[in-house]
């Protein structure tokens, strides 16, 4: 009874781990489209709804969800989300997120978790 309870809190922290990792991969890969076009890319200036690859939208465990869901008007800047998804729901860290400047945030946290827990740990 001790170590199952263990074991699952193992098990969801090794996903932030992917989704923070996932964050930090799909940053990578807007700031080398920014880099060839001087703007980070949106379905606006591209003019594809899908123009997020579809490798970067997932982790490998499935259990987060990453997406671009704002930009803003000018394309100077983006918010990059990882949100919990199947058995991660309800996961005491929330949804991840990850700004153009490096800003790390987390919603929808439960009660007693902090933003510096749940990206350092």
């Amino acid at each position: 009874t001790v170590a199952f309870p263990s074991y699952q809190e193992y098990l969801r922290r090794s996903a932030r781990s992917e989704a923070k990792a996932g964050l930090l991969q799909a940053a990578q890969w807007m700031e080398r489209a920014a880099t060839v076009s001087g703007v980070y890319p949106t379905a606006t200036n591209t003019g594809n709804a899908n123009f997020f690859p579809s490798g970067l939208r997932s982790v490998p465990s499935n259990r987060y969800a990453i997406a671009l869901p704002a930009a803003d008007s000018s394309n100077t800047a983006y918010v990059l989300t990882a949100t919990p998804q199947n058995a991660q729901v309800g996961d005491k860290c929330g949804t991840f997120t990850l700004r153009q400047n490096g800003e790390r945030n987390n919603t929808g946290m439960k009660s007693g978790a902090t933003s510096a827990d749940c990206w350092n740990r």
